[in-house]
């Protein structure tokens, strides 16, 4: 097993360093359809969030318990229903997304809006609540008041999106079913693995598999990086204040 993964790390680099184009190409395919999902999701995932999290109506409750209990649908399930629905056959067969990788982008937007959702919602419904009341006391408006509330869980937000792109980023089925793997068209990450896995290229397999576990790492620990810098008041802070105090 070890001369497996030793293989493996090195059959990663040799893919990586000696400039394979088809593996570039499948990086670049895997981060196009999760991004396009991730920005599809928030358009919609984040004005419901806001509702949920800072208004109060009647069966808001049964609302928030229906996407919290989406969140763990099961990828293969949501796979073939899109599969049902843009077929040829289906009610959205006319759009051609089928074997596409807007195709995919779609469905993975769809599995992610939960997540986002439900993380969004409760970071703003978990607000300080003298927050709220120290704006109201000020004269802000409700709607001034909720800006507020959002700006101060802005970086809670940044974190429910983020962790909604790594669940889009290692997510099989839609890509599977929707997708279908297509050579040099829809061939991602994740099924490249399980390709390479069902021929028995198992060094193959797990070099994709490095490679997907290191793009997800940089990413979270950039949003990590960025949010500390933020956050704390490192020296090189100090350094810009002093030769640009007029500035920011």
């Amino acid at each position: 097993m070890q001369d497996v993964i030793v293989q493996a790390f090195l059959k990663a680099f040799e893919l990586i360093f000696s400039g394979n184009q088809e593996v570039y190409a499948t990086v670049y395919r895997t981060l196009y359809v999760t991004g396009l999902g991730t920005l599809l999701s928030c358009l919609w995932s984040i004005p419901i969030a806001t509702v949920l999290g800072l208004y109060s109506f009647r069966g808001k409750w049964l609302v928030k318990g229906v996407f919290n209990s989406l969140i763990g649908v099961p990828t293969v399930a949501l796979g073939l229903l899109l599969y049902l629905l843009m077929s040829h056959q289906g009610e959205f067969g006319f759009l051609n997304l089928l074997y596409t990788l807007n195709g995919i982008a779609i469905g993975q937007s769809i599995l992610i809006t939960p997540l986002i959702v439900s993380f969004t919602a409760s970071a703003l419904g978990a607000a300080d609540v003298q927050l709220r009341d120290l704006a109201l006391t000020l004269g802000a408006s409700s709607f001034r008041t909720n800006l507020a509330i959002m700006r101060e869980t802005v970086w809670s937000m940044v974190l429910a999106v983020s962790a909604a792109f790594n669940r889009g980023f290692g997510e099989l089925g839609i890509a599977m079913i929707v997708g279908g793997n297509l050579f040099q068209e829809t061939r991602v990450l994740t099924t490249s693995i399980a390709l390479e896995t069902n021929l028995g290229s198992f060094d193959v397999a797990m070099a994709y598999a490095i490679i997907l576990m290191a793009v997800v790492l940089t990413i979270t620990l950039g949003i990590n990086l960025v949010e500390r810098l933020r956050q704390e008041d490192l020296p090189w802070k100090k350094w810009w204040v002093l030769w640009h105090p007029g500035g920011d």
